[in-house]
């Protein structure tokens, strides 16, 4: 019997130095292959501002009447690059802006406060330091969408209009999902720093790499900004503020502007607010969270037509 729980004992010992040997191995593989990557995470695809003593990263593209502020939805680690499937079909007649928000994309990571009004204040900063005027279009997707409505309540002269990308609404946004968001968070830092992302299928995960139009090139970068990006501490402390802001947008009349708003189907709660409250041309989508590359061509054409009426 001694014998036996012996080797037992040994057996468990082995795999637990194993297990171990190979964590150690997924760290340091993690880290050779950040080194490699480093190239393609030091040259912005857009230009870099200065805000508030840090690097923020502005993208523009194209030429027109109306300038369309992409605002990329919580955590993604390459909004320039989420977003090209769509603006690239929207350069020929419209000013194109990406802004990549602390912690995101190229700009510099923050560990400070992320609320709702520090955010805002930092992104208008970012337009007018690049030079970027209003009147905007705004292009939220997800988490966004709380700080595109707060933009059109607190500044209504600099909004034209929102056309939404699946974006976050106040009913959506309570304690419950704040909790969720915080769990994720902490879930995906560790799963990165670890080195276990580079052992999943990334290109499965996102939908920019397997439905969208990224080049293999492009494809390249925005994998090496998910490894360098995945648990940078901005994105982390942004889940703080999003129920009080939520009921701060609840709490002040609705913006006063054409609003259309894609949301993926069946989001019957969002439906109703979106039209309702808001007053917004609704139009239901076929298909996951993030609309813009699921159904670009939708959501492009339906933008044309939104925005000419516009004028």
């Amino acid at each position: 019997m001694k014998k036996a729980l012996k080797i037992i004992g040994i057996v468990i010992a082995v795999i637990l130095i194993l297990e171990i040997l190979a964590v150690l191995g997924c760290i340091c593989y993690h880290r050779f292959m950040l080194s490699k990557e480093k190239p393609l995470v030091e040259t912005p695809l857009g230009q870099l501002v200065e805000v508030d003593g840090h690097n923020m990263s502005i993208y523009t593209e194209g030429k027109g009447a109306h300038t369309l502020v992409f605002l990329s939805g919580w955590g993604v680690a390459s909004p320039i690059l989420d977003f090209r499937s769509l603006y690239s079909k929207l350069t020929d007649e419209y000013r194109i802006v990406v802004i990549e928000k602390f912690g995101y994309g190229f700009s510099d990571d923050v560990d400070s406060e992320r609320s709702f009004d520090t955010i805002l204040r930092q992104d208008r900063e970012a337009l007018s330091k690049a030079g970027i005027e209003g009147p905007y279009i705004l292009c939220p997707h997800s988490l966004s969408g709380l700080e595109a409505l707060y933009w059109a309540q607190s500044y209504p002269d600099e909004v034209e209009a929102v056309v939404g990308l699946d974006m976050s609404l106040p009913p959506n946004c309570d304690e419950a999902d704040q909790a969720e968001m915080k769990d994720s968070y902490l879930l995906n830092k560790w799963f990165n720093r670890l080195g276990f992302f580079r052992m999943m299928n990334v290109d499965g995960m996102i939908d920019a790499l397997h439905a969208g139009t990224l080049t293999d090139e492009e494809k390249a970068i925005y994998r090496a900004l998910i490894y360098a990006n995945t648990g940078n501490a901005a994105p982390g402390n942004e889940t703080a503020d999003t129920v009080h802001i939520a009921e701060v947008i609840e709490s002040s009349p609705a913006p006063d502007i054409p609003m259309l708003l894609f949301i993926m189907d069946k989001k019957t709660e969002a439906q109703t607010y979106a039209s309702g409250t808001l007053g917004a041309k609704v139009i239901p989508l076929d298909c996951g969270h993030y609309v813009h590359i699921l159904k670009t061509d939708t959501v492009s054409e339906e933008m044309r037509t939104f925005i000419g009426n516009l004028s």
